[in-house]
């Protein structure tokens, strides 16, 4: 798996009043999901330090930017994520650490991970959900099967649609490969 130590040195901007509790929650999330690869975590650490910003972000900063109108009904990416009603926008932001956002999403997950999100989505906020979240974003993905043949970039565009934040995720994957020992 991954040490503290392994884990401070890929992402330095970790708040350290929470590393401790957000690795705790990092591995079993890990362990749940078979992150358990060098290139699987790598990839993982790669692309969730960039989505949260170094776990920085465990929620989407609300503006609301005009993107973020958008998860608002009635409009095409509102329905896309099945926000139906008003103030889904809001509450079905991005959460956790890989920023899951749209009732549908927190539904299918919530299901999937046996908890209730649609009807209490502040839970996806919370480092011990949170991290579960991302484990299972990235199962249902099947992204392990990438990171295996690292396809990173195949990735990224899974987990963002397109290739925003490209420069930065390489980085992050570099690194973590590097502290992992991957060559």
């Amino acid at each position: 798996m991954i040490t503290l130590d392994q884990l401070k040195t890929i992402m330095p901007l970790i708040p350290k009043n929470k590393v401790d509790t957000y690795f705790k929650f990092l591995v079993m999330a890990m362990d749940e999901f078979k992150i358990n690869t060098p290139l699987r975590i790598a990839a993982f650490l790669a692309q969730i330090a960039h989505e949260s910003y170094e776990f920085k972000y465990m929620s989407e900063i609300w503006g609301p930017t005009e993107q973020q109108l958008k998860y608002e009904p009635p409009n095409k990416l509102a329905a896309r994520l099945g926000n139906t009603q008003k103030g889904d926008g809001y509450a079905f932001r991005g959460a956790s650490p890989i920023q899951l956002t749209g009732r549908s999403n927190f539904k299918m997950c919530g299901l999937d991970i046996g908890l209730d999100l649609e009807n209490h989505p502040d839970l996806a906020r919370s480092p011990d959900v949170g991290f579960r979240i991302a484990g299972w974003y990235w199962n249902k993905r099947n992204l392990n099967s990438l990171a295996d043949v690292a396809d990173f970039d195949a990735i990224t565009k899974k987990i963002n649609g397109g290739f925003l934040g490209k420069k930065q995720r390489d980085s992050y994957y570099a690194k973590a490969k590097k502290v992992l020992g991957i060559t």
